[in-house]
């Protein structure tokens, strides 16, 4: 009688704790389901993002219109050459896509931080050459002395051009425009930054 009473007190301690694991079980199971579902719902960056990103090149946020009058002379024995000519051309501001660095792309929480290249000068060929015009011109001139003018006229449209300011428009524009496409990429929050350029 003793014995029976025995077995039972042991068969029943048996099923509880089978009880026991089975609910651990299901607890553990359910934690690590959770889990797995908030690591795959984390925003994060790809390479093919980044790489679809960095295909857009050449992005240009400003440009600027500009006209250079440069004119010399040349002294001679009898009488003097001069030579006058009116320059024009477009200077592009913007950045390089190319040149972003991946490790300067990355996500701290729900934030997307990136650093852009830095804003310059997209093209040094500016001056256009169809559009330049010779107003006054006596005497023979070489190509070698129109060089030199075209050499001074892209220095003048540079220094005229290429202020603090436009630089500062550039990359306000440019900002707005990174952060709409990174929103349209799915990252409701950007903080931009630019390198500097070293010889701005």
């Amino acid at each position: 009688m003793i014995f029976k009473r025995s077995v039972k007190i042991y068969v029943i301690c048996v099923l509880l704790l089978i009880i026991v694991c089975v609910v651990l079980w299901h607890s553990m199971k359910s934690v690590t389901l959770f889990s797995a579902h908030i690591e795959d719902n984390k925003i994060d960056i790809t390479p093919e993002q980044i790489s679809a990103i960095k295909e857009i090149g050449q992005w240009e946020f400003l440009s600027i219109n500009e006209e250079a009058l440069v004119d010399t002379t040349r002294k001679g024995i009898f009488s003097d050459d001069h030579l006058a000519r009116i320059y024009r051309g477009t200077l592009r501001l913007g950045i390089n896509l190319q040149e972003l660095n991946e490790k300067d792309v990355f996500i701290q929480n729900d934030t997307l931080f990136i650093t852009l290249p830095p804003i310059k000068l997209l093209d040094d060929s500016f001056i256009d050459e169809a559009n330049t015009r010779s107003f006054h011109e006596t005497g023979k001139w070489k190509p070698a002395d129109r060089e030199i003018m075209y050499k001074k006229a892209q220095r003048l449209m540079k220094e005229h051009a290429l202020t603090a300011e436009n630089y500062q428009n550039a990359k306000d524009y440019g900002e707005s425009q990174m952060r709409n496409l990174m929103t349209n990429m799915g990252f409701p929050h950007v903080v931009i930054t630019f390198e500097e350029e070293s010889d701005q």
